[in-house]
């Protein structure tokens, strides 16, 4: 099955989202790679590698980030990969948090890395403020 990083500014964001992406999907390796190595606020490419590595498999892995610096702090990690490594690595630009529900959703459908990506860019569209039905009739 495909692997899912989850970078986060914050350590506690991270985590709470691998809590409820395990429990959509229990049985996607998620892990959560989030906060500087010290715990304060920030990523951490060592972080990311070590998360990387861990995840490394022959269905890939899939990075989601939530901010900009969170790009550039995977971008070092993969540098430290061997070129197979990174071969098997997908960072996707889709919201942190519906791509990782939408990876969560998916996950377990067989799909390839790349279909995978496909599918959570998707989450760029979820609207987030439903309007309620009208408890009037008529």
């Amino acid at each position: 099955m495909i692997g899912l990083v989850l970078v986060s500014h914050s350590a506690k964001l991270a985590e709470g989202l691998a809590e409820v992406v395990g429990s959509i999907q229990p049985e996607l390796p998620v892990v959560a790679a989030g906060g500087a190595e010290d715990g304060r606020l920030g990523t951490s490419a060592e972080k990311i590698r070590a998360a990387l590595c861990h995840l490394d498999g022959e269905d890939g892995t899939l990075i989601l980030v939530d901010l900009g610096s969170a790009v550039m702090s995977a971008e070092v990690a993969l540098e430290w990969l061997s070129e197979g490594q990174r071969a098997r690595v997908r960072m996707s630009d889709a919201p942190l948090v519906e791509g990782a529900i939408l990876a969560a959703i998916n996950a377990g459908l067989g799909l390839s890395l790349d279909a995978l990506v496909a599918a959570i860019d998707e989450a760029r569209q979820f609207p987030k403020n439903v309007p309620a039905p009208s408890c009037r009739s008529g």
